[in-house]
C-alpha cells in the first residue's frame, strides 16, 4: 500500500517528521500524525493521493445535489401545515380538515414526524459519502460527517422549513422581488414558524432522547443476533457490545437546537423553555450512557472540538444576520444599523480564537515535546515501546486476540478515567475486543499515544 506507519524513539522525532515537508515535491511524501491504532481506518489507506482529490470533488458536488433536491419533501412537509392550501386544491378533503382533532394533529405533529423520518437514513448516507472520500481514520470520518450533516440540517430543516413555508404563501413576490428584500422575506417568515420549530422539538429532540434511554434498536438486534448468529462465547460478546456514541450524527442535531434557541431567543421566547428542557435532559442521558453503557472505540484527543466551535460560531452569526432582516421589517432602521458590526466582529472574534488556540489540536510544539521526552526518561528510563508499536498497527486481517497491552504511563499522558459500571462480561467470561484482558476496571484501557 502506498502508505506506512513509522514510530520513533521519542516525541521530539515524531513532532519534527510529522509536521515538516520531507521533500521538494510535497506529493512525494506526506506525512502526518498517525491515529490511534483502534482508530484506523484500514481500507482507505490504499487510495493514492490524485485519486483522493477526485473523489473528493465528486462526493461535494453529490452534496450539493443531495442537500439542493432533498427540499422537494421538506417544501411537501411544509405545506402540510398550511391547511387553507390543501382545501384549495383537495376540496374533497375538507370534511375532515375541519374537524378539531384532524387539524391538530397535521398542524401540530405530522409534520415534524414526517421530517423525522425524512432524515433517518440520512446519517448512513452521509458516513458512506465520508467514506468514499478517503478519510483514513474513524473520527476523522465521524468529523466530516458531522460538517455534512450541519450544513444539511441547516438547510433543510432550518431554511428550509423557514422559506418553503413563506415560498407557497408568497410565491409569486417572493420569485420577482428584488434581493436586498429576501432578508426582509425571511424576516417575516421567522415568527410564522415557531409553532412548527417547537412541536419539531418535541418530536426529534424530547423523543429522541427517550429513544436514548430505552436504546430499542440495539435490544432488537441482540435478540436477533443472539437467535440465529451467536455460536460462541466470542459471538456473544460481539452481540452484546453497545458501540460507541456516534458523534457525526448526535452533535450537529444538539447544535441544530442551539441555533434555534438563539434565532427565536428575540423572535419568539415561548421556545425557549423547551430548548432548556431537551438539553437538561440531554445532558443527564448522554452522561449516563457515556460513563455507563457506550464503550467508545476510539479517543481522538479533542480533534472535534475545533469543528463545533466553528459551528457554534456559525449559528451565531446566522441568528444575528436573521435578527436583523427581522427588524429591517419592523421600520427599526436605527437598531439595524447599530447591529450591523456584530456579524463582523463575530467572524473576527472566531479567527482570532482559530489562531490562537486551533495548532494546539493539530500540531505538537517543539518545546512541549522535548519536555515531555525528558520527563519520560527521568520517571521511567527502562520503558521500551517496541514491543507494543511491533503489532499495534497491525492489519487486523493478521491479528490474534487483543493486541492493547497494559503499559505504565505518565499521570500527565494517562489521567484517570471514570470507572464504569457495565457488567456484560458477568454473563460472558470473553473479554472485549477493545478493552485490555487484565488488571483494569470495568470498561478502562490503557495505551501510548501513536507516534
Amino acid at each position: 500500500m502506498p502508505a506506512a506507519f513509522v514510530s520513533f524513539n521519542s516525541q521530539w522525532g515524531a513532532a519534527v517528521c510529522a509536521q515538516t515537508q520531507q521533500t521538494s515535491n510535497p506529493t512525494v511524501w506526506l506525512t502526518e500524525w498517525a491515529p490511534e491504532p483502534r482508530d484506523v481506518y484500514w481500507p482507505n489507506l490504499a487510495i493514492p493521493f490524485v485519486e483522493l482529490s477526485v473523489r473528493r470533488l465528486i462526493m461535494a458536488v453529490a452534496l450539493f445535489f443531495l442537500t439542493f433536491f432533498f427540499m422537494v419533501p421538506i417544501a411537501l412537509v411544509q405545506s402540510v401545515a398550511n391547511l387553507d392550501d390543501i382545501e384549495r386544491v383537495l376540496p374533497f378533503l375538507k370534511p375532515i380538515i375541519e374537524r378539531n382533532g384532524p387539524r391538530s394533529v397535521i398542524q401540530g405533529f405530522l409534520p415534524g414526524i414526517a421530517l423525522k423520518i425524512f432524515l433517518i437514513f440520512l446519517p448512513t448516507i452521509l458516513m458512506a459519502m465520508s467514506k468514499i472520500e478517503g478519510h483514513v481514520s474513524l473520527s476523522g470520518l465521524e468529523r466530516r460527517t458531522a460538517s455534512k450533516y450541519f450544513l444539511f440540517i441547516f438547510v433543510n430543516v432550518f431554511l428550509g422549513s423557514v422559506v418553503a413555508g413563506t415560498a407557497f404563501q408568497q410565491l409569486n413576490s417572493f420569485i420577482h422581488q428584488s434581493t436586498n428584500k429576501i432578508p426582509e422575506t425571511i424576516g417575516e417568515s421567522i415568527p410564522m414558524k415557531a409553532t412548527f420549530f417547537i412541536t419539531y422539538i418535541m418530536v426529534d429532540g424530547w423523543a429522541g432522547i427517550a429513544a436514548e434511554v430505552l436504546r430499542l434498536k440495539p435490544l432488537i438486534m441482540f435478540h436477533i443476533k443472539n437467535t440465529f448468529l451467536v455460536r460462541t462465547e466470542q459471538d456473544r460478546e460481539q452481540a452484546m457490545d453497545p458501540g460507541s456514541l456516534e458523534f457525526g450524527s448526535t452533535e450537529p442535531r444538539i447544535q441544530l437546537y442551539f441555533l434555534l434557541g438563539l434565532v427565536y431567543a428575540v423572535v419568539t421566547p415561548i421556545i425557549l423553555p423547551f430548548i432548556i428542557v431537551f438539553f437538561g435532559l440531554a445532558y443527564l442521558v448522554f452522561r449516563h450512557q457515556i460513563i455507563n453503557v457506550y464503550n467508545q472505540q476510539y479517543e481522538s484527543g479533542a480533534q472535534f472540538w475545533p469543528g463545533v466551535h466553528g459551528r457554534i460560531v456559525t449559528a451565531l452569526v446566522i441568528s444575528q444576520i436573521l435578527l436583523i432582516g427581522l427588524l429591517s421589517t419592523q421600520e427599526a432602521e436605527q437598531s439595524t444599523v447599530a447591529l450591523l458590526p456584530l456579524p463582523v466582529l463575530t467572524i473576527w472574534f472566531h479567527y482570532v480564537c482559530k489562531g490562537r488556540f486551533e495548532p494546539a489540536y493539530i500540531k505538537c510544539p517543539l518545546q512541549e515535546a522535548m519536555v515531555k521526552d525528558t520527563l519520560q526518561r527521568a520517571n521511567d528510563p527502562m520503558l521500551n515501546l517496541r514491543e507494543y508499536l511491533k503489532g499495534a498497527y497491525e492489519h487486523p486481517v493478521f491479528r490474534s486476540g487483543d493486541v492493547y497491552e497494559l503499559l505504565a504511563m505518565d499521570e500527565e499522558e494517562n489521567p484517570h478515567l471514570v470507572a464504569t459500571k457495565r457488567r456484560s462480561r458477568m454473563t460472558t467470561p470473553v473479554d472485549s475486543k477493545f478493552n485490555s484482558s487484565s488488571g483494569t476496571n470495568e470498561g478502562e484501557f490503557s495505551r501510548p499515544r501513536p507516534s
